[in-house]
């Protein structure tokens, strides 16, 4: 299979930040090209330490929502995030961190963890990357 998956980052809920790297890990193994366009509260999860830090979409309750998901996660073998990203990046998936984004919230270069960002640009960059893929989400 050949073919590019492209993925806008714009939630930095927990769940959704797996679903973003469980597709890019699964097109990027199905042979496809993967791009990962980090924005807003996305952005947030490429902080140094930020990765796990996002609340669940839904039935947060105060932490004791993720706490629980978590544990059923571990209970499926489901990958943690570090892992996840470890995997993407090894399989070739690129990082594109949101500049505006970065401006707009004061986020500084090196409070973000650059080794997994392949690039940084705006809504030209995420354009050039999804103008010829197959599949394009927004999570």
């Amino acid at each position: 299979m050949s073919g590019k998956t492209v993925i806008v980052v714009h939630s930095g809920d927990l769940d959704k930040i797996y679903s973003a790297l469980i597709i890019g890990n699964g097109a990027l193994s199905m042979g496809m090209e993967a791009s990962l366009y980090f924005t807003f509260w996305g952005l947030q999860r490429l902080k140094k330490g930020g990765l796990e830090k996002g609340p669940l979409s839904k039935m947060h309750m105060l932490g004791l929502g993720k706490w629980m998901v978590g544990k059923r996660m571990k209970k499926a073998n489901v990958a943690p995030l570090e892992k996840l990203m470890e995997d993407y990046k090894e399989l070739g998936g690129r990082i594109i961190a949101c500049e505006m984004t970065m401006e707009i919230m004061g986020i500084k270069p090196e409070e973000l963890r650059r080794e997994w960002i392949d690039d940084y640009g705006a809504v030209g960059t995420y354009i050039h990357e999804a103008k010829d893929a197959s599949i394009t989400l927004f999570i």
